[in-house]
C-alpha cells in the first residue's frame, strides 16, 4: 500500500477522487474509525467553530493568539486555495508534504484493516482523520477544528470533549442540506454546541440568537452572547482597524486587525470571547491584543497587489459584507469588479447585490474551472437586467487577470470576488506569474 503512495501528488489525487467512489457515512460509522485509529487527539483541547461566514477568519484569530502566548496549536479549516496542505497548520505553519503523507498512509492503512470493502471516509471525513492523526503526532495542547458543512452531521462532531464552541454569522447557504430558513440553518449549526460546554455566537439576528438559547437550555450548555453594544469606537485607517472591545473581565480594551475588511471586526471579536472563557494564565489581554494584531486570513480581502484585492465573499450575506468595506475604500480612480461562482450558490442575489450598489464602473464576468463552475451564459444571464456599469466576459480567469492587471490605471482599485474557489486560481496564477 505505501509504494502505491509514495508522492504527496499521489495522495492528493487520491483524496480528490474519492467522491467519485464514497457516499456519506452516518455519524456513528465516521465515530467508529476515529476509535479505531486510536482516537488520535482526543486528549486535546478542542476549540470547535461552526457558522455561515467568518469560520476560517476566527481560527486564524484564535491560532495567532495561542501562538503568540506560547501554546501550541494546530488548526483544521477549509477549503484550501492552492495546495490541500493549507487545511493543516500546526505550530502557525503549513504542514509539509512529508507530515501529509505520512498522515495519508496511517488512513488507508486503517482503511485496508478496519472493514475492508465496506467503509471509506469521505473526501472531507479523510482530511479529518488526517488533521487529527498529525495533532496528535505533534503534540498540539490546543487544536481548532473548523466544520466542513453544518454541524450537527459534520465528521468534526465526532469529538465530544471541546473547550469552547463558537458559533459565528448565520446565513442562507447550503439550504439543501441544512434547511430553508434561519431558525432550521441555526439549529443544524447549533449541533455541536455540548453540555457543559460554553458556546460564543454574536447576537444580532434574534431568530437565531432563540434557536442557540433554546438549544442551550435543553442541553445544559453555557451561552457567551456577543451583544452589539460591545463593539463600539469603530476607526478604519488605509490598512487596518481599531476598535474597542468590552472584555468579561475588564472593561473596554482597544484592539488592531490588520485588514480593511470590516467584517473581520466581529470574527476576531468572537475568537476574544472564546479566548477568554479559556481562563489561561498565559493568555493575558497584551497577548490578545498582539495576536489579533499580527492575525492574517487568505483570500479574505486580502491584498494581493497594489489596489488588487481578492475576497471569497460566495454568497448574500458576503457579498453585503464585502460591499460595506468597498464604501470604506477611497478609489481616485475606476473601481473594477471580476466576479464568478459555482452553480449551487446564490450568484443571482449576488448579482442583483453587486449591480445595485453602484460601485463598480466595470464588473467583468468569468467562468470557474471544475464540474461545478457556473457556466459563462448563466453567469451574464444574471447581470443582464442591470445596468449602470460596463460587462465584460472572459473565458479563463488567466486572459482576465492579465486584461485587468495590463489596463488597469493609477487610481484603479480592482476587486476579485465571488467564490473561494477563483480566489485560489487567481492566487496560483499570480505565483505563476511571478515564477515567470
Amino acid at each position: 500500500m505505501e509504494e502505491a503512495f509514495d508522492t504527496y501528488g499521489a495522495a492528493e489525487d487520491y483524496i480528490n477522487a474519492t467522491p467519485k467512489f464514497t457516499k456519506k457515512n452516518s455519524r456513528e460509522d465516521t465515530a467508529q474509525f476515529w476509535k479505531y485509529l486510536g482516537y488520535p487527539a482526543r486528549e486535546c483541547k478542542i476549540l470547535h467553530i461552526a457558522g455561515t461566514n467568518g469560520k476560517g477568519s476566527v481560527c486564524a484569530y484564535l491560532c495567532s493568539v495561542l501562538q503568540k502566548a506560547g501554546i501550541s496549536c494546530g488548526m483544521f479549516t477549509s477549503p484550501h486555495l492552492v495546495t490541500m496542505r493549507e487545511r493543516f497548520v500546526v505550530g502557525g505553519e503549513m504542514i509539509s508534504e512529508e507530515v501529509f503523507l505520512e498522515a495519508f498512509r496511517v488512513v488507508m492503512e486503517g482503511i485496508k484493516s478496519f472493514s475492508p470493502g465496506t467503509y471509506h471516509p469521505t473526501f472531507f471525513e479523510f482530511l479529518f482523520f488526517m488533521a487529527m492523526i498529525i495533532f496528535e503526532k505533534s503534540r498540539v495542547e490546543y487544536a481548532v477544528l473548523e466544520t466542513g458543512l453544518g454541524g450537527r452531521l459534520d465528521a468534526t462532531n465526532v469529538v465530544d470533549e471541546k473547550k469552547v464552541c463558537i458559533l459565528t454569522s448565520i446565513g442562507y447557504d447550503h439550504m439543501e442540506y441544512l434547511g430553508e430558513t434561519l431558525p432550521l440553518i441555526a439549529k443544524e449549526k447549533a449541533g455541536i454546541m455540548r453540555g457543559g460546554v460554553p458556546v460564543v455566537y454574536p447576537d444580532k439576528q434574534d431568530e437565531v440568537t432563540r434557536v442557540i438559547e433554546e438549544y442551550a437550555g435543553i442541553i445544559g450548555a453555557g451561552t457567551v452572547p456577543l451583544e452589539k453594544t460591545a463593539i463600539k469606537e469603530i476607526k478604519i485607517k488605509n490598512k487596518t482597524i481599531d476598535f474597542s472591545l468590552h472584555l468579561l473581565y475588564y472593561d473596554y480594551i482597544g484592539f488592531t486587525v490588520s485588514t480593511s475588511a470590516l467584517y473581520q471586526v466581529e470574527n476576531a471579536s468572537l475568537a476574544v470571547r472564546a479566548l477568554e472563557l479559556l481562563r489561561d494564565a498565559r493568555i493575558t489581554v497584551p497577548i490578545m491584543q498582539e495576536g489579533i494584531r499580527e492575525a492574517f486570513w487568505e483570500g479574505r480581502m486580502e491584498e494581493v497587489l497594489p489596489s488588487v484585492y481578492v475576497d471569497g465573499a460566495h454568497n448574500a450575506d458576503g457579498i453585503r459584507a464585502f460591499l460595506e468595506t468597498v464604501r470604506r475604500h477611497s478609489c481616485a480612480g475606476r473601481r473594477i469588479l471580476l466576479y464568478s461562482s459555482v452553480r449551487d450558490k446564490q450568484y443571482r442575489e449576488a448579482a442583483a447585490l453587486l449591480s445595485k450598489a453602484a460601485l463598480f464602473d466595470e464588473i467583468c464576468l468569468v467562468p470557474l474551472q471544475g464540474e461545478r463552475a457556473l457556466p459563462l451564459p448563466q453567469l451574464m444571464d444574471s447581470f443582464g437586467q442591470y445596468t449602470g456599469f460596463d460587462k465584460k466576459a472572459y473565458a479563463t480567469p488567466k486572459e482576465a487577470l492579465r486584461e485587468l492587471l495590463s489596463h488597469k490605471n493609477d487610481g484603479d482599485v480592482v476587486y476579485i470576488v465571488g467564490s473561494l474557489y477563483l480566489v485560489g486560481e487567481v492566487k496560483a496564477l499570480l505565483r505563476s506569474l511571478e515564477h515567470d
